[in-house]
């Protein structure tokens, strides 16, 4: 697992009550097993570049990037802010709603705000839990490509598997015994270097995107000991909703 770093970034109040309380139920529920976490960068923007599994997943990134002396920020549904209580936490823990009817033009300018001051944003590329069915990471989005063309910052791609044992993909029922082993393998920076001279074009953007999501698979095969599917997952070939839970039925 390495040498965790010092925390070298100051924590708000809120980090430390979701600190309190999440990390000691993570550590009595999972097993972690981490591998290159020494990868994501001390200091400095970044894009933490993620496959989505589980509901889970953003308490089991915050404890990676913890372990390594990073505070994450993340795009948050931007509903959740709705509560009183639950949107003043989140804010105070530095998230970033986003609110998919406005094409999340305001999440992403926040995120390059956030990226461009020095901090850690955590994206999971494909914009929802995957909606394939063996847990593989489907088609993704363009959110961290853009954000890292628009910054300079490195993009730093996360495989994982172990988090839909723990809490599977749209479901309210936790399977916390026995513990759950949580595998997150961090990779190299994503080389976008002779993009970034380039217009965000639809072409570049979606190269940027093809070469994240690239790396992310490879290292999901690895965390996952399987060979990589041929073709990634896409919702809309299948006829599936690329958001929301595919099993409930669409509103005509």
């Amino acid at each position: 697992m390495g040498k965790y770093r010092n925390l070298k970034h100051k924590r708000g109040w809120a980090w430390w009550i979701a600190v309190s309380i999440v990390k000691p139920t993570l550590l009595a529920t999972t097993k972690q097993d981490w591998d290159g976490g020494d990868k994501i960068p001390e200091t400095g923007g970044c894009i933490l570049a993620l496959n989505h599994i589980s509901h889970i997943d953003p308490l089991t990134a915050a404890h990676i990037t913890w372990d390594y002396g990073r505070q994450s920020r993340y795009l948050a549904k931007a509903g959740l802010f709705k509560n009183k209580y639950l949107g003043r936490f989140l804010r105070a823990a530095g998230q970033i709603p986003v609110e998919r009817s406005a094409a999340g033009a305001r999440a992403f300018d926040e995120a390059v705000k956030a990226v461009n001051a020095g901090e850690l944003v955590v994206v999971y590329v494909e914009g929802s839990i995957t909606k394939d069915p063996a847990g593989w990471p489907m088609v993704g989005k363009s959110g961290a490509a853009r954000i890292a063309l628009a910054t300079g910052a490195p993009v730093i791609p996360v495989g994982q598997w172990g988090a839909q044992e723990l809490l599977p993909a749209y479901s309210a029922k936790p399977h916390p015994f026995p513990r759950k082993t949580v595998r997150m393998k961090v990779g190299d920076p994503v080389d976008l270097s002779d993009l970034l001279a380039e217009e965000p074009t639809t072409k570049v953007v979606a190269e940027a995107t093809g070469r994240i999501m690239n790396a992310i698979v490879d290292l999901v095969a690895e965390v996952r000991g399987e060979p990589r599917p041929a073709e990634l997952f896409d919702p809309r070939k299948a006829g599936v909703s690329s958001t929301g839970n595919p099993n409930k039925k669409r509103k005509k």
